[in-house]
């Protein structure tokens, strides 16, 4: 089966989709965007990725190109012409195409897209073993908070962990403290059993299963302090984990090289993934 992307009304074949030259999105990167994670046909947490959308939409003054119960059916028509029942959702929205200046430009309609592509989780070794993260400054702008498709310091730092044979790089501002992965949200777990993560701010990106796991974690017993904690505060910690919408949680078993803990996913994380995995499968099971 080809594979069917959604542009401006029309489903077209992948690789006939395009966008205009003078399109912002691709010149300026004046768009946003969201990926949504699909288990079993169902859109995991789509409420939440529709809510975030609109935020990023309207701190950017970008319009809706259409309603949400419009939007909901071009992307449930993109799974059905993909036949994607496990994959992820791709859609963007840019403020359109004009004459290339900086100022908005009146009058224009906005790009959107949607695609769809089936895809794996992570594999069986990494959620059972665990995997390295690497830390790095955060260069990005100060509103990573606006899931924007201005990505090229993610884009850097995520090749930066990868030629270091790790999985994902934190990103450490200039207080010496995390702030997320270059996509995914950092956590850790205090000698104390404390769940910390940075507090959602402008200087993250407030995740989508982010929030699904806040909403876990009482129903788990466990205590959650949202604050900055140091890179040498998570090196020394009893657990360390990521979460994001493709990968749900993984655990962290090394930074920067060094181990955490004793080297190995810890029980914190382990019920946790599984937790959250029963949160999947009960929206799959709607």
């Amino acid at each position: 089966m080809s594979r069917i992307a959604y542009v401006n009304g029309r489903y077209l074949p992948h690789r006939r989709a395009s966008v205009h030259v003078e399109d912002r999105g691709f010149q300026f990167a004046d768009a946003v965007y969201e990926v949504i994670a699909v288990r079993g046909g169902a859109l995991i947490d789509e409420e939440l990725h529709l809510k975030r959308l609109h935020r990023s939409l309207g701190e950017l003054r970008i319009a809706a190109p259409m309603s949400d119960a419009a939007l909901k059916s071009v992307i449930r028509e993109v799974l059905r012409r993909n036949g994607v029942a496990d994959g992820a959702l791709y859609l963007q929205i840019s403020r359109g195409a004009a004459r290339r200046d900086f100022p908005f430009p009146p009058g224009i309609e906005p790009t959107l897209v949607v695609t769809a592509q089936r895809r794996r989780g992570p594999s069986t070794k990494q959620v059972e073993e665990g995997v390295g993260v690497v830390t790095l400054p955060d260069i990005r702008w100060r509103r990573p908070d606006i899931k924007s498709v201005a990505l090229l310091p993610n884009l850097l730092g995520k090749q930066q962990a990868r030629e270091a044979g790790a999985f994902e790089a934190w990103l450490v501002d200039r207080d010496g403290n995390v702030t997320e992965g270059t996509s995914s949200n950092a956590w850790i777990v205090t000698a104390a059993g404390e769940v910390v993560t940075r507090q959602a701010d402008t200087s993250i990106l407030n995740g989508v299963t982010r929030l699904g796991l806040i909403g876990l974690l009482a129903r788990e017993g466990l205590t959650l302090v949202e604050r900055p904690f140091s890179v040498a505060e998570a090196k020394t910690a009893r657990e360390a984990f990521l979460t994001s919408s493709t990968n749900f949680i993984l655990p962290v078993v090394t930074i920067d090289g060094a181990p955490i803990g004793n080297g190995y996913p810890g029980s914190v994380v382990r019920r946790l993934r599984q937790a959250y995995e029963g949160h999947v499968a009960a929206q799959g099971a709607a």
